[in-house]
């Protein structure tokens, strides 16, 4: 996840960071609103990435005594920021910028140049895309893509993938709306082509914020991951019965897991530390991601849940 993610991140912060600089100066140029908007949208990704890069690296900071189980969802938090900026600054400032010029129609001009830019845009937004949705595509298996967006805990990828998705529509809006704009001789149809890339973003900031909420939340690891960690607890001499096991994802690569066990009635006390012991030391053996394990002796019929 580490080097895969920061990869992903690394990349689309530089192309963005290029192309935000490149579209800005076009927009100066021509005075194309739509082009201001994709400059925004170019911006704010570009602001989005660093905050990841920041999540990622407080993600790894080791527990301390205010943060016993660490500092694994700064990762989660910062992402649902990002999906947060993408709404505010990418959506609403693109449906402004839309209205505005709609109100205040201005002739777009230097044609060229903003199909020159919209062109380097794309390759380069194409590029990180490329390689975001190779990183995803490695964590998806023989999942379908919404699925696999569901059960990832690593939002980094689907962020990445999801803005420059988001860029590469918000481009061909532009140069469809700039190119009706000039041969209609309309250029209220460049305001148009801004808000539609409002929406764009605005849905993909909707569905990213879902994801990151339900990761910020808390969700369970791999149902293979608790099944296994259920089978080595029943394994081990002394143990009558797993009543639960709970995993929660503090990062993508971190797992808490909470075990009820029913003892036998006989066991004394030096082999039931005994079974904790292999149980813990075989489910970090055999899951590097897992971090904390807590095992409760409990008789099963005093479970309640």
């Amino acid at each position: 996840m580490a080097t895969g993610g920061k990869r992903v991140v690394y990349t689309a912060l530089a192309g963005n960071l290029a192309i935000a600089v490149t579209k800005f100066v076009a927009a100066l140029v021509t005075g194309s609103s739509s082009m201001l908007t994709e400059a925004i949208h170019s911006l704010v990704d570009t602001g989005n990435q660093g905050l990841l890069l920041y999540g990622m690296k407080r993600s790894r900071q080791k527990p301390d005594a205010i943060h016993p189980l660490g500092y694994g969802r700064e990762l989660y938090f910062w992402s649902f920021v990002v999906a947060l900026l993408i709404f505010a600054g990418g959506a609403g400032v693109s449906v402004y910028e839309g209205i505005s010029h709609i109100r205040h129609p201005k002739p777009i001009d230097h044609v060229v140049v903003n199909y020159v830019v919209l062109g380097a845009a794309f390759l380069f937004e194409g590029t990180s895309w490329r390689v975001a949705r190779r990183e995803f595509r490695q964590a998806q298996g023989d999942m379908g893509w919404w699925e696999a967006i569901r059960r990832s805990k690593d939002p980094t990828t689907f962020v990445v993938l999801f803005e420059d998705s988001a860029a590469l529509v918000g481009i061909l809006i532009a140069a469809l709306s700039i190119g009706l704009a000039v041969m209609l001789e309309e250029p209220r149809l460049d305001g148009i082509g801004s808000i539609l890339i409002g929406i764009v973003l605005g849905i993909v900031a909707i569905l990213l914020a879902r994801e990151s909420k339900g990761l910020l939340i808390g969700e369970r690891a791999s149902p293979a991951l608790t099944a296994d960690i259920t089978a080595i607890a029943k394994a081990q001499p002394g143990v009558c019965a797993v009543n639960n096991v709970l995993t929660v994802h503090l990062a993508p690569d971190q797992v808490m897991v909470t075990i009820s066990l029913d003892f036998e009635d006989n066991l004394d006390t030096r082999k039931i530390e005994a079974a904790v012991t292999q149980i813990e030391r075989l489910a970090r053996a055999r899951h590097s991601e897992i971090r904390s394990v807590f095992i409760r002796p409990q008789a099963r019929e005093a479970i309640t849940f």
